[in-house]
């Protein structure tokens, strides 16, 4: 079992930048494939990043966001530059067993969630 906890969400200017944290209960933080989703209202959740032995990006943030881990804090980072206002969605952190497995990030399921962070872009 896996608690995660998601912190940095809030109301940026686009153009603006926010830093985005999941603080991950558990001994084997390093053995967990990490990744962020965000959901808009009235949207389906969608992929944003995702980290195993790479990194992965959906094609709307690539270039902007950026994902990294310290397994020591237990802690998954997402690095938001130049956001839009089509950023504007509650992003959720989420963890699976197994950076050994040959499925990417994009594509696998995820078992464990956070409650998500709001994050609102202004124009």
């Amino acid at each position: 079992q896996v608690q995660l906890v998601e912190s940095g969400g809030g109301l940026v200017q686009a153009g603006g930048s926010l830093r985005l944290s999941c603080a991950a209960s558990g001994r084997t933080f390093s053995s967990y494939v990490m990744g962020w989703f965000r959901q808009a209202p009235g949207k389906e959740r969608e992929f944003v990043a995702g980290m195993s032995g790479s990194t992965y990006y959906a094609d709307s943030v690539k270039g902007r966001f950026t994902i990294s881990r310290d397994n020591a804090k237990n802690t998954v980072y997402l690095q938001m530059n130049s956001l839009k206002p089509e950023d504007t969605a509650t992003y959720y952190c989420a963890a699976v067993r197994g950076r050994s497995s040959p499925i990417p990030p994009p594509l696998r399921t995820y078992d464990y969630w956070g409650q998500g962070t709001q994050v609102t872009v202004s124009s």
